[in-house]
């Protein structure tokens, strides 16, 4: 047996836990993003804060909604490489979070720790789930080599 047979043992299908969770992030993206859009559309003559704020939650929703529906037609587990990119992912989308919370924070002159508070946990997370899924695909890299791969 190679490497690659090796690795491909490594992961196996989706477990039903994480399949209802998968069907869960996609409800929940969904219901968020309609939510969301129906006020967002329903209510004449919001402030242009309010408006990017509906968009970024319609975005944020429908984003849940994809990651979601890749993972329940893939019926497999994320491989070390789409770990590495769903880190990307997250910490792009956490520091645009950030920098849209700060910017509305400056324009108001009032920083809410509440928000402040969110957006660095989310960032910490983010950071933490990229670091984590580097180490492993390394690891992963690292025992194929070993293994003459």
């Amino acid at each position: 047996m190679n490497a690659d047979d090796m690795i491909g043992r490594l992961s196996g299908t989706l477990s039903p836990g994480r399949r209802l969770a998968a069907v869960v992030a996609l409800l929940g993206g969904l219901g968020g993003a309609l939510v969301a859009g129906t006020l967002w559309a329903t209510e004449p003559g919001l402030p242009g804060a309010t408006r990017a704020a509906f968009a970024v939650m319609v975005a944020v929703g429908l984003g849940w909604c994809g990651w979601a529906s890749w993972v329940l037609t893939r019926r497999a587990p994320l491989f070390a490489r789409d770990r590495v990119i769903a880190g990307w992912l997250g910490l792009t989308a956490s520091a645009l979070l950030a920098a849209f919370v700060a910017a509305v924070a400056i324009s108001r002159d009032t920083w809410e720790p509440a928000a402040i508070a969110m957006s660095v946990t989310l960032l910490v997370v983010a950071v933490v789930n990229l670091v984590r899924a580097r180490a492993h695909r390394a690891a992963l890299l690292r025992r194929k080599r070993e293994l003459g791969g």
